[in-house]
């Protein structure tokens, strides 16, 4: 059930009822000129969705559609928020919904550069009210990504707009890839990437990292039925 479709009248008792109300994060980025810049806003809200209908009577806010993207800040079309900013309202949204006698938020989140923001919401949300408060990022997607893509991965802990996300896309949104657009695209990093702010047009030619030529629907379909699987298991 969608929190913005309720009337007056029907939401107090939806909210009191609800086993649990989940918030979809995305970001406004660029991914390529294969996947649209509302991607990681898509995949929040479709797994959302797909993890709401396990679990009967919950409810799905609007997503939030920005995000902290300072790593691609500098490409045309990405919008970059305020990490400190995004903990805030996030938890200015926690804090509404717990005055409401909500039970339980669980915040599903699809931007990596969102995790710091969402993990301090939490805490600020721990601090200020009862409500149990869960964050999700892909759980449960690294085993089946290991089983099942076959690209190499660019880098120990960062993937954008590549086999993996492509494939996500293909299996939630297919009708906004354009896969005909669809490249492979590994860079070069410095010796200190890791260890100082390093923005990534410094080292992307396009925001591509990886090969986006080897995603399929399938791949996503068994990565992401892996992550919702997760997550109501955990939430309940």
């Amino acid at each position: 059930m969608y929190f913005a479709e309720l009337h007056e009248d029907q939401v107090k008792n939806a909210i009191m009822s609800a086993p649990v109300i989940f918030l979809p994060v995305g970001a406004v980025e660029v991914h390529g000129a294969h996947l649209p810049l509302s991607t990681d806003t898509i995949l929040s809200e479709r797994i959302s969705e797909l993890a709401a209908k396990m679990i009967p009577g919950s409810l799905i806010l609007p997503a939030i559609p920005y995000g902290q993207v300072w790593s691609l800040k500098n490409f045309p079309g990405s919008i970059d928020i305020s990490g400190s900013i995004l903990a805030r309202f996030i938890a200015d949204i926690g804090k509404s919904l717990d005055s409401a006698g909500a039970k339980k938020l669980a915040i599903v989140n699809s931007h990596v550069g969102n995790v710091t923001s969402i993990k301090e919401a939490a805490r600020i949300l721990y601090s200020e009210c009862p409500m149990k408060v869960y964050y999700f990022t892909y759980p449960g997607a690294e085993p089946v990504i290991e089983k099942v893509c076959t690209s190499k991965r660019p880098h120990k802990v960062y993937f954008h707009a590549c086999e993996i996300e492509t494939s996500y896309m293909l299996y939630l949104a297919k009708d906004k890839v354009n896969m005909e657009k669809a490249i492979s695209h590994y860079p070069d990093f410095p010796p200190d990437f890791d260890s100082s702010p390093s923005p990534w047009s410094k080292v992307l030619t396009t925001a591509v990292m990886g090969d986006a030529t080897q995603a399929t629907e399938e791949k996503g379909k068994a990565i992401i039925d892996a992550v919702v699987d997760k997550i109501v298991n955990i939430v309940t």
